[in-house]
Formats: structure tokens, sequence, C-alpha cells
């Protein structure tokens, strides 16, 4: 089953990481990245511009496009991961493992993920 693994933090907090800072985290990120790769387990992988470059379509009779993400919240969508993993629980514990990586507070929202049109977006 594959899941989506969602990355919430705080976009000010994470911002104000120094370039070492950020490129430590991303090392220890790298570092369960290529376990799961290693066992054909990884798929899409995205680290999402901050929310102030985002647009918003809201839905309607006619379409309201918006500046900005859609809601404010104290935490953001910072990127996602797509996994395969036998059970939740195993989803769980790639989350836990890329929560301790990122070393930051924030959440990992595990939810299975169904699609519609796999394929390559490559092409």
């Amino acid at each position: 089953m594959l899941y989506a693994i969602l990355c919430y933090d705080s976009e000010d907090v994470v911002g104000a990481w120094s370039k070492e800072e950020d490129a430590a985290v991303m090392e220890r990120l790298g570092a369960v990245q290529e376990k799961l790769s290693a066992q054909g387990r990884l798929g899409p992988v995205a680290r999402l511009l901050p929310s102030t470059a985002a647009t918003t379509v809201r839905k309607g009779r006619e379409a309201l496009v918006i500046d900005g993400p859609f809601a404010e919240t104290k935490e953001q969508l910072l990127g996602f991961y797509v996994v395969d993993c036998d059970s939740l629980e195993a989803a769980i514990e790639v989350a836990q493992d890329l929560g301790r990586a990122s070393g930051s507070a924030g959440a990992h929202e595990v939810r299975p993920l169904m699609l519609y049109r796999p394929g390559d977006i490559s092409t």
C-alpha cells in the first residue's frame, strides 16, 4: 500500500535555520531516504517552497484565485514523501524516522494513497 507522509512544521522556524543547519537536516533526511530507496519503497519526495509562494484557487460558481495559502495556521505543509509500506504501522515507523531526522517540532501526517493515474510524470 502506498502512503503519503505529509510534513508539517513552522515555516518561521525552518526558514530561520542557517545554511549549515538546513544542510545537516537534509543530510539526516537523506539517510532515511537512501534506506527506503534501497528497499524499493520510496516514491516521489518534494520540498515545497514557502506558503508565501502559494496561490489558492477556491472552488465555487466562479473560481476565486487568492495569493497565499488556503488557511492561517501555525504549521504549514512543507513537503511530502510517498512510501510503499505493508501496513499503517510500517508507515508510522517511517514517519517517526523522518521526525527524528528533521529534529524539529511539527508533525508528520500519514495517509493512505490512491493513485488515479499512475505513471511517470517526467515525460
